[in-house]
């Protein structure tokens, strides 16, 4: 029995490393948010920042175990053997729960999944401890510590409406004095700017990583015999003060004299103290369990009572983490953050959300955000009314963006939001979560930091009624999985330990191998999403002048003949092999093709914008060329979605001479435009005329197929779902290949004109 705990233990302390894994690549994007979605700083730089932070917020944690311990449970109310079932269960759901949300793309909060995973443990556990005994469900207070749960939901309702309120009213306003052309500002109202900023985020290092260092309770003449971690509690004011007047001085010396971007540090050390506070703070939620059972272990061990009768009343007492666990901990928790895909998919729905440009949006509109949103614009409509007309000018001046420099973009390239907004939002992530810590409130990071960068998004009009439904329904999409994350990792903890009490090591053993099974399905999901046909998808147009555009969409043009070759011959193989999963992979080919295709429809105006020509041929080109694309798209989706649905119905499948006239067709077309694709190419154009000449060609062709089933359908044909489907795929064949030559004659009289010129 004994050997059985010890391997329950060693299980565990594995489980923490997946956990660390899952955990911090969906809480990275906590503290690289600002840094990431400004490119205020180089992705090397950042990561180095982070990494330090997350290295040294590893080391701070000690003090931060008790919650595992006896924050959600009384523990000695359960013995070792309940302990340990207890912890087993907590975190097979963790490393589920965060690698489900890490898969979907969505930022949800460890502290809660963890909070609420041993919460639902230890009241199972209770239930059957109580069953099996009194028999009355009143006694579950003796077990749970009921008021931590409750301080625990406040928290987050909390952490939501104030973290979003807050981030937009301090964007609002520091958008309103210090406007777009921030940069330009005197050096007396940045290093203004600089002072709060970074006397908060200061303030906010102290408060969540002075207390977990070994000087913590150290005391100093200087500071009146008090210990370094009572003096910042009881001398804010004095903290706050120093700090604003050595960072003032400090930003107007750099701005002054070395033409520093004061901008740029703040980012910097706001993206520093964030890694620092969520390794110091969350770091509990990965191994605070693992700990937790071994020293559990150890303390029973050393008892020699039998494991069902060694009461746990040893953990309510604090024990000291081993500096070990922290620093190897912390060193998978910097790995993890450099290389983990899953990291940068979770981050990119953040910042697609905050982005103050154009992004594809993710998420569709619902009920909720539309009703949501005409909600605010009416109080919007309302409020602009009360307000004096000349203020509500010199309103819109100060956030008006003309005279920025750049122009309208959508590049992918191009940050997300500006330097201000960044610097925001680390600045009031850092006051919300220092203020929480020095009332002891409990508070989610992820919460805080997200709903704040939401807040200023908001304020800062990135979601504009082109675009508001869509991020409002993102908000509360990511919201609702919050909720959700309470109440599954509730109940599948609670489940999980029921199932490992009753079925001893067995069932434990099973339900690992279960996990293991879908995490490494989800990893070779990810894997495999990631390696899609990236090389061959179509590129928007970047260029500005009509001999670029052309240039640039010859080679769009022959990436966009090479899908489409590639799903017509699954179409074709598919069918003949009256194989589904070859149909559906082309459906999934398809589903792509057409997403990219309406993400160049979304980006016609911002190529429009960015034009340098005055002249409307460059505009005309590229708007005939995508509504032919779109064409080909929306053809090849409808033959792929009926060939799908009858093999799926089971329909009688294609004759072998019907499967080898589609054949031909497909093969007689592909070597009339491969030579085609050699000419876009080589950008030779004027070789085009030869291609155009076999036009009638390929038309007449697939006449013939079509003449030829029309004589067998009268005479001999008798299934009538084949016919169809048959007629269907030859007519979209033929309107296929007719816009395929249409796109090379678009090019090539656009070549003449421009030459003739």
């Amino acid at each position: 029995m004994e050997n059985l705990y010890l391997i329950l233990v060693i299980v565990l302390g594995i489980l923490a490393i997946g956990d660390l894994i899952v955990g911090v690549s969906n809480d990275a994007v906590n503290f690289l948010n600002s840094a990431v979605g400004s490119k205020a700083i180089s992705l090397r730089t950042i990561m180095i920042l982070a990494g330090l932070g997350v290295a040294l917020g590893a080391l701070f944690s000690s003090g931060l175990m008790e919650v595992a311990r006896k924050g959600i449970f009384n523990p000695s109310e359960f013995n070792f053997d309940e302990i340990i079932l207890i912890f087993t269960a907590v975190m097979l759901t963790d490393i589920l729960l965060l690698d489900f949300f890490n898969s979907l793309g969505l930022p949800t909060s460890t502290t809660v999944s963890i909070v609420f995973e041993l919460l639902g443990a230890a009241v199972f556990m209770s239930l059957i401890k109580i069953l099996s005994t009194t028999g009355q469900i009143s006694d579950l207070v003796i077990f749970i510590n009921t008021s931590k749960a409750i301080q625990i939901i406040l928290g987050i309702i909390l952490s939501i409406v104030f973290a979003l309120t807050i981030g937009a009213i301090v964007q609002w306003v520091s958008r309103l004095i210090l406007t777009y052309d921030f940069e330009k500002k005197s050096i007396n109202i940045n290093s203004l700017f600089s002072a709060v900023a970074l006397s908060s985020i200061t303030y906010f290092i102290l408060m969540k990583g002075i207390k977990g260092t070994p000087w913590a309770e150290e005391t100093f003449y200087i500071m009146g015999s008090l210990s370094i971690k009572d003096f910042i509690e009881e001398k804010t004011f004095s903290v706050i003060t120093i700090n604003f007047i050595f960072w003032y001085s400090l930003s107007f010396f750099m701005m002054r004299f070395f033409k520093t971007n004061i901008y740029k540090v703040i980012i910097g050390i706001g993206t520093f103290a964030l890694a620092l506070a969520f390794a110091g703070n969350d770091l509990v939620n990965f191994i605070g369990v693992p700990i937790a059972a071994y020293q559990s272990y150890e303390a029973w061990i050393s008892s020699g009572i039998p494991a069902s009768q060694f009461s746990m009343e040893s953990m309510a007492s604090k024990v000291p983490t081993p500096t070990g666990f922290l620093v190897i901990s912390g060193l998978i928790m910097v790995l993890t953050l450099w290389f983990s895909s899953k990291a940068r998919k979770v981050l990119k729905t953040s910042l697609d959300l905050s982005n103050q440009g154009y992004v594809k949006e993710r998420f569709e509109p619902s009920l909720v955000s539309k009703l949501i949103v005409k909600f605010f614009q009416k109080i919007s409509s309302s409020l602009v009314h009360l307000i004096p007309k000349k203020i509500n000018n010199k309103i819109e001046t100060q956030f008006s963006r003309k005279n920025l420099k750049s122009k309208i973009s959508n590049d992918p390239n191009a940050p997300s939001f500006d330097m201000l907004r960044a610097s925001v939002n680390l600045t009031v992530a850092s006051i919300l979560i220092s203020v929480a810590t020095s009332y002891k409130l409990p508070l989610s990071t992820t919460y805080v930091t997200f709903m704040v960068a939401m807040g200023s998004s908001l304020a800062d009009g990135a979601w504009r009624k082109d675009s508001a439904v869509y991020r409002v329904s993102g908000v509360v999409n990511v919201i609702t999985g919050w909720f959700l994350t309470a109440l599954i990792a509730f109940i599948v903890s609670g489940i999980i330990v029921s199932i490992a009490y009753i079925g001893g090591i067995e069932a434990i053993a099973i339900i690992l191998f279960i996990i293991l099974l879908i995490i490494g399905r989800n990893f070779m999901k990810h894997r495999g999403e990631e390696n899609d046909v990236d090389v061959e998808k179509i590129l928007k147009a970047e260029s500005k002048s009509m001999k670029g555009i052309m240039e640039e969409s010859s080679g769009n043009i022959t990436k966009f003949f090479k899908r489409v070759d590639l799903i017509y011959s699954n179409l074709v193989k598919g069918l003949s092999q009256q194989d589904l999963s070859i149909l559906k992979k082309g459906k999934k080919n398809v589903k792509r093709l057409g997403g990219e295709v309406e993400g160049l429809r979304e980006n016609i105006f911002y190529f429009v914008k960015n034009l340098d020509e005055t002249s409307l041929s460059a505009s005309n080109f590229y708007i005939v060329l995508l509504s032919y694309i779109d064409d080909i798209a929306s053809d090849l989706e409808y033959i792929i979605s009926k060939s799908h649905k009858h093999i799926n119905n089971d329909h009688q499948k294609l004759k072998l001479s019907q499967i080898r006239d589609l054949n031909e067709i497909h093969s007689f077309t592909k070597s009339i435009f491969k030579e085609s694709m050699k000419n876009f190419e080589n950008n030779s154009f004027t070789e085009f005329k030869v291609v155009l000449g076999k036009k009638e060609k390929i038309k007449k062709e697939i006449q013939n197929k079509i003449n030829a089933q029309i004589e067998l359908t009268r005479n001999v044909e008798t299934s009538p779902k084949n016919t169809t489907l048959y007629f269907n795929i030859l007519l979209k064949t033929k309107e296929i290949n007719k816009v395929k030559f249409n796109i090379v004659e678009e090019f090539y009289n656009t070549y003449k004109q421009i030459n003739e010129v």
